[in-house]
């Protein structure tokens, strides 16, 4: 009796799921704000050019026509990032998690 209304429960199943519930259309999308249009432009996917070579593969970076960001991957040794911080085309190499650990270079003793 039980294996019985198992089945009957599980084949009305699908017919309930099925059901459209009290649906009704999504509004319309509104425009967007006044101004909004140039922004959105300048929000674009940036462009990347891969440059290969023997000794290293250069990953270029590129938003709106300025290069910002340049990744260099060696043929030997891990890859490093060259970044445009200041937006003055001046770059300073980073390494995947931030600037590069430099020695300290204490004077201990002079005479």
């Amino acid at each position: 009796m039980r294996k019985a209304l198992y089945i009957a429960l599980f084949a009305a199943l699908p017919v309930w799921a099925q059901q459209p519930g009290n649906l009704q259309p999504l509004p319309a999308v509104p425009p967007p704000p006044p101004g909004m249009e140039a922004f959105d432009a300048a929000m674009d996917e940036p462009q990347v050019n891969i440059v290969r070579s023997d000794t290293e593969t250069r990953e270029e970076f590129r938003q709106n026509g300025r290069l910002y960001m340049v990744k260099v991957t060696p043929a030997v040794g891990p890859a490093y990032y060259l970044v445009d911080q200041q937006g003055d085309g001046n770059f300073v190499q980073m390494d995947a998690f931030g600037p590069a650990p430099r020695a300290p270079m204490w004077r201990i003793k002079s005479w």
